[in-house]
């Protein structure tokens, strides 16, 4: 596995993490429908969160969630209707960032809930 891969997968994996101490409950974790994925999708109470996970070691090219860019966000709308729709789920989605920042042995991660709304 590239380090790249790991990097992404540890920093889900972390992101997961930060999920359930919050009382989300993990429901998938790299979902793929064709050619889209989703990092992760939660629940807690009547909220499903599907979250992206952008994982960087540095910020010298600015902070990892600013690669979330439009394009991204249609995707990740996209493949949540699939998801939604093929689980007949009924219950408000929220979309979310989590971008994290391994560094050596620590961590540093930024939740951005509500980081976009779907477009009509």
């Amino acid at each position: 596995m590239s380090e790249i891969h790991e990097l992404g997968k540890k920093g889900e994996s972390i992101a997961s993490d930060h999920l359930v101490s919050k009382g989300f409950k993990i429901l998938e974790t790299n979902w793929h429908v064709g050619s889209y994925e989703l990092d992760i999708i939660a629940e807690k109470e009547n909220m499903v969160v599907v979250a992206e996970v952008k994982t960087r070691t540095s910020t010298v090219f600015g902070e990892p969630e600013i690669f979330v860019n439009k394009v991204k966000q249609k995707f990740m709308i996209r493949a949540a209707n699939i998801y939604i729709t093929s689980k007949g789920i009924d219950k408000e989605v929220r979309f979310d960032i989590i971008s994290v920042v391994v560094k050596g042995n620590s961590n540093m991660v930024n939740h951005i809930e509500d980081a976009f709304y779907p477009t009509l």
